[in-house]
C-alpha cells in the first residue's frame, strides 16, 4: 500500500521575472511588476509530498526528520532571505518563475532521495498563487 508523506516549509525571497535578452519594453509588457529592476519578494511556502510504500518495521514511509533536514539544507539554507537572481546559481540564467523555482527545488530534494520514492512538490507564491512539479 502506498501512502504520501507531507512537509511543509517556507522562505523568503526576492526575485525579478526578466529575460536578459530582451529589452526593458519587452519585459515590461510580459511580466508586469514582476519585472521591477529593484527586485521584489514573496514569502514562498513549500510542501513536500513523498509517497512510497509503508516500511514493515518503521511504519514510516520516509521518516520525517529526514525530509524535514534534505529541506533545510537544500532549500532553507539555500534560498531562505535570498535574491534569487543574485545569490542563487541556479538562476543566473534561469527565470526564477514560480515554476522554475519548484523544478530546482524537486531537482534538488530528488537528488538526495531514495530512488523508491514518488516526489511531489508544491510551491505557494502567494496564498491564491501556486504550482506543483512531480518530474514529469
Amino acid at each position: 500500500m502506498k501512502v504520501t508523506v507531507h512537509r511543509k516549509a517556507h522562505f523568503n525571497a526576492a526575485h525579478r521575472l526578466y529575460r536578459k535578452d530582451w529589452n526593458f519594453e519587452k519585459n515590461q509588457a510580459v511580466f508586469g511588476l514582476c519585472n521591477n529592476p529593484n527586485f521584489h519578494g514573496h514569502n514562498y511556502e513549500l510542501i513536500a509530498s513523498v509517497t512510497g510504500e509503508i516500511d514493515p518495521e518503521t511504519g514510516y514511509v520516509i521518516d520525517v526528520k529526514i525530509l524535514k533536514d534534505i529541506i533545510k539544507s537544500e532549500v532553507e539554507d539555500a534560498f531562505d532571505h535570498k535574491n534569487l537572481n543574485v545569490e542563487v546559481p541556479e538562476f543566473e540564467d534561469l527565470n526564477p518563475t514560480a515554476e522554475n523555482i519548484a523544478v530546482v527545488i524537486y531537482d534538488k530534494i530528488k537528488k538526495k532521495l531514495d530512488t523508491k520514492f514518488y516526489l511531489e512538490i508544491t510551491l505557494y507564491e502567494t496564498p491564491r498563487n501556486f504550482v506543483t512539479y512531480s518530474g514529469q
